[in-house]
This record gives C-alpha cells, sequence and structure tokens, in this order.
C-alpha cells in the first residue's frame, strides 16, 4: 500500500501549489493541515496488512491500515474556524453530538438526532458506560460533589490558571461495560492571558487515542472546536488553540481511493463561524446555536464505507 501511495503523491504535490496560486493564495488553513496530515500518513506510516486486527468490513473482510503513531496538529481558533472546505463537514449534527456526551452526558442513541452509534447500541439504545455516561458520574471534591463538566466549568470561572482543569473518560473499570471503548477521551483546558489584552484565552488540547482520518478526522476537530468556543463564551474568555493529539491516526485500506481524490481538490477559503452571543449558560445552547457563513466546499463524498 505504501509503494502505490507513493507513486501518485509525488505528481499530486507538484501540482498542487500551482492550483493554489491561481486560487490567489486565500485558502483554509485546517485544509492544509488535513492534506500534510494524510501526505505523512501515506508517504511514511507503516502498513497493518497481515497483522491481527479487530476493525472489519461489513462482508467480513479484515480492516487494514496505514498508520502513523503521534499525529500532533494545532488550530488556532482566534484565526479561523476549523471546518474543511475540500468536502462539507456537517456542522449541526457534528455539535450534536457533542452536546450529547457533553451537555446532555448521555450513552443512548435516542437523545441523538443521528444515527451514528446505532451499530453500537444495544436494543434499549445504550452504548454503556461509555462517553457521556463517563462525564455524568459525580465525584466528590472539597467543593463537594460535582460530575467532569461541571468540575471544568467551576474550575475555569472560579481559578482558571490551575493546570488540573481536564476530563478523562478512559475508565478502566467500566471497559467491559463499554459498547466502543473511548476514542476521543480526554479534554485538558489551558488559560492563558496575551499580553496587554484584559480577557482571559482558553487553550486545549483533546487526546484521541485512535482515529479514521477519513471518517472522523475533521468531525471531531470540528466538535471539539466548537466545544471550546461555547465553554470560552460562558467563562467570558477568548478563544485560543485547540491542539489534536492522534495516538493512533490511520486510513483504511478501502479509503485510499477516496483519500487520493479528495486532498488532490483545491481548498476554499475558511468560512465564518458563528455561535449565539445571547447564550451564557453551557447547558442552554443547542445545535441551531451554531452556524458557518460563507461555506463554500467541493463534493461531498457519501457512501464512506465504514469498518465495525
Amino acid at each position: 500500500m505504501k509503494a502505490r501511495a507513493k507513486e501518485w503523491l509525488m505528481p499530486f504535490f507538484s501540482g498542487f501549489w500551482g492550483r493554489l496560486r491561481r486560487r490567489g493564495g486565500n485558502m483554509s488553513l485546517a485544509d492544509i493541515t488535513f492534506i500534510n496530515m494524510c501526505k505523512d500518513i501515506l508517504e511514511n506510516g507503516t502498513s497493518t496488512e497481515g497483522e491481527k486486527v479487530r476493525p472489519k468490513w461489513p462482508d467480513g473482510t479484515p480492516a487494514y491500515t496505514i498508520k502513523k503513531f503521534g499525529v500532533v496538529n494545532r488550530y488556532d481558533l482566534s484565526k479561523e474556524f476549523p471546518i474543511l472546505t475540500l468536502r462539507r463537514t456537517a456542522l449541526k449534527s457534528a455539535t450534536d453530538e457533542m452536546l450529547w456526551i457533553w451537555q446532555k452526558k448521555s450513552n443512548n442513541i435516542h437523545d441523538l438526532h443521528s444515527h451514528i452509534w446505532d451499530e453500537w447500541a444495544d436494543e434499549d439504545g445504550s452504548i454503556g458506560k461509555a462517553y457521556g455516561y463517563q462525564l455524568g458520574v459525580k465525584h466528590q471534591y472539597k467543593e463537594g460533589m460535582m460530575d467532569q463538566v461541571d468540575r471544568v466549568l467551576y474550575d475555569l470561572k472560579h481559578n482558571p490558571f490551575s493546570r488540573r482543569i481536564l476530563t478523562n473518560i478512559y475508565v478502566h473499570q467500566d471497559l467491559h461495560e463499554m459498547n466502543l471503548y473511548p476514542c476521543a477521551y480526554s479534554m485538558t483546558f489551558n488559560v492563558t492571558q496575551k499580553k496587554g489584552e484584559r480577557r482571559l484565552t482558553l487553550n486545549a488540547i483533546l487526546n484521541q487515542r485512535s482515529q479514521d482520518v477519513l471518517a472522523a478526522n475533521n468531525w471531531n476537530v470540528v466538535q471539539y472546536a466548537v466545544l471550546v468556543h461555547m465553554i470560552a463564551q460562558v467563562c467570558d474568555m477568548n478563544v485560543g488553540e485547540l491542539v489534536h493529539v492522534i495516538a493512533d491516526a490511520h486510513i483504511y485500506d478501502r479509503h485510499i481511493p477516496i483519500i487520493k481524490e479528495l486532498i488532490e481538490r483545491t481548498p476554499y477559503p475558511a468560512p465564518k463561524f458563528w455561535l449565539n452571543p445571547e447564550v451564557k449558560d453551557f447547558y442552554q445552547f443547542t445545535r441551531n446555536d451554531v452556524r458557518v457563513d460563507d461555506y463554500v466546499t467541493g463534493e461531498q463524498i457519501r457512501d464512506i464505507p465504514i469498518a465495525i
């Protein structure tokens, strides 16, 4: 797989910058990050072909990958909203899933507007003690009983320069009761203050153990960019950086031709992000409180095969 990838990457990148210059050099930084990441995985990643792997395609065939260890992408949310223009990312659906986990703290698919979790739900709609369930568990602190989300909000409002503001939903004692182990499992929040500015700046690190680059990369980036915007707003802060750390960033074998076509496209300028300024309580946000204006994209890719 790796040799085949290199064959078509060379002519693509020789012509990419020419296409960019013809568009005037104005393009989404998120697209540049995505293209460079895919190039790096395909050129320098390692293959799992022939190894023992858990995921399978719907026809039962093992789902092999080209993978890269330790991918780190940085997004400056103060400069642009990191949504791809190479193809459309469904902002409201991504936001809905994020709020399902972080706001509703739910583990039941009946609380979602989409069907992306149907494969992992039982007959009652539960995905087990995963994701939102873990964020809703209350813990004893000196200040009283709080769940992880409320703890984050409390610390950002009362002790913003703490270096202990984080969540973690990869709880080993409950893994056997999770229908899918968490992929994006931890958020660490860190506050800075730029010289000459009164308002503080909210930054965050998203840690992810594993990511299907084609199906989920920008989806997750968009979700957690929205989360940082929402929490910054209710805490009266500016948005700063979102750093995305992926332990195993992989492209599935059946996704390689799709990735090839996708990163051959020329990106468009980043759209403008809008968050309802009237909402001051995190628990009052809905998926309809977010919007991207002037969002021009390449053609949508449909019927992407998903390994399960």
